[in-house]
């Protein structure tokens, strides 16, 4: 085999030497394109985002819409309340579409704490209790000697009224009945029905009375609580 002359060798090491360096030109090229990449990718992500918030802040708008053409006694009012009392709780279902007027006076008296510690000042067996600020005797008693004996089913037990005279007497009774009342509509705005805690009521109508049928030990309401379900 023919050596290879020194001359030879000089030539194929210059042909094989490495790549040269990049060029300042060069690198500030790429420099310039990953930076608009990254302004590509940047605006878009604003581009989305923005998108997002809007179609969500659309989506609230047409929801709160909904709501102001909605029933306000049906979305707004609680449906019960629960009158904690020293004897156990009951629980009254309200009739907002019975008496809407009523029941939004009795749910704001609950929120400012009228009914807390009201007594429960008459207890008539077999009829009535009453809870209240009034602590006359006529009504309660006229009521006993019209209406004690009568049977009549036109009205069940364990529904819930005022006074019609309420405002009169700037007071907001509370009364449940504990027997069909036939003329109760003539005596008391019914607004509310007990659904549970009958018992309750029973105990209270058991307690031992005066001949003003005030009760001989205190009976009161320590709070009312009020629900919108149950």
């Amino acid at each position: 085999m023919a050596r290879i002359k020194p001359q030879a060798l000089l030539q194929q090491s210059k042909r094989k030497k490495g790549p040269s360096r990049l060029s300042a030109t060069t690198v500030l090229f790429y420099a310039l394109i990953v930076v608009l990449i990254s302004l590509f990718l940047f605006a878009t992500y604003r581009h989305w985002s923005n998108r997002s918030s809007l179609q969500s802040e659309n989506h609230l708008s047409v929801s709160e819409g909904e709501n102001t053409f909605a029933d306000p006694k049906k979305t707004e009012l609680p449906g019960y309340a629960v009158l904690n009392t020293s004897k156990g709780s009951i629980i009254i279902e309200l009739h907002k579409e019975i008496a809407p007027e009523v029941v939004d006076e009795f749910i704001d008296l609950c929120q400012k704490g009228h009914f807390k510690g009201m007594l429960f000042h008459r207890v008539i067996k077999h009829y009535v209790i009453q809870a209240g600020d009034n602590q006359g005797t006529t009504a309660t008693e006229d009521w006993n000697l019209r209406g004690k004996h009568h049977t009549s089913m036109k009205h069940e037990a364990f529904m819930l009224g005022t006074s019609k005279g309420k405002h009169v007497n700037k007071g907001f009774d509370l009364f449940i009945t504990t027997a069909p009342i036939p003329d109760l509509n003539e005596k008391l705005i019914v607004f509310g029905q007990v659904i549970r805690g009958e018992d309750v009521v029973q105990e209270i109508e058991e307690v031992d009375t005066d001949e003003h049928y005030k009760p001989k030990i205190s009976i009161g309401i320590l709070d009312v609580t009020l629900k919108h379900n149950i």
